[in-house]
């Protein structure tokens, strides 16, 4: 079993930036990416960014130039680093990580982004 413990949501300002963690425990090994997701209000849960064992990194497009996904493994720990926030990136933002197949969910940590 995987843990995910996510930190770092708030509210912030319009054109703000906020940094989000994620801390993984338990059965790390063999996970092979990790992500964020959100679900803002009324809406489908959608892929915000992911980053693989190797480093790869994939983002969505309503993010792409203003988030930024990293990973230290040192520390077992995924960032999301979000600039430049707009009223739309408000939702609840999920770490997710996969391992053998199987998706492992955070708690959810609240981005609200409102002047």
């Amino acid at each position: 079993q995987v843990q995910l413990v996510e930190s770092g949501g708030g509210l912030v300002q319009p054109g703000g930036s906020l940094r989000l963690s994620c801390a993984a425990s338990g059965s790390i090994f063999a996970i092979s990416a990790m992500g964020w997701y959100r679900q803002g209000p009324g809406n489908e849960r959608e892929l915000v960014a992911a980053i693989t064992s190797g480093g790869s990194t994939n983002y969505a497009d309503s993010v792409k130039g203003r988030f930024t996904i990293s990973r230290d493994n040192a520390k077992n720990t995924v960032y999301l680093q979000m600039n430049s926030l707009k009223p739309e990136d408000t939702a609840v933002y999920y770490c997710n990580a996969q391992r053998r197949g199987v998706n492992h969910w955070g708690q959810g940590t609240q981005v609200t982004v409102s002047s």
